[in-house]
């Protein structure tokens, strides 16, 4: 017995007619386009943890402040 009951000769027939319906190339592709979604996913979550912490203010709200500083004329 294999995986929860499917043996290997099994998962085997299903491997080949998978193989049979879709073709190398397509599944060759498929591979492909779930290898670049696993790299951009794990690139998203760097940028995310690359965000600034959010600022806790006297009365206890979080406050995220963004953008950038820029100076007023003294005149």
């Amino acid at each position: 017995m294999g995986f929860g009951g499917i043996s290997p000769w099994s998962l085997l027939l299903i491997l080949l007619i998978v193989l049979l319906l879709f073709g190398t190339k397509r599944l060759k592709n498929l591979g492909g386009d779930l290898g670049g979604a696993i790299k951009s996913f794990k690139k998203a979550m760097q940028e995310g943890e690359a965000e600034p912490a959010p600022k806790i203010t006297k009365e206890g709200q979080e406050k995220v402040i963004e953008g950038k500083v820029e100076e007023k004329d003294k005149a």
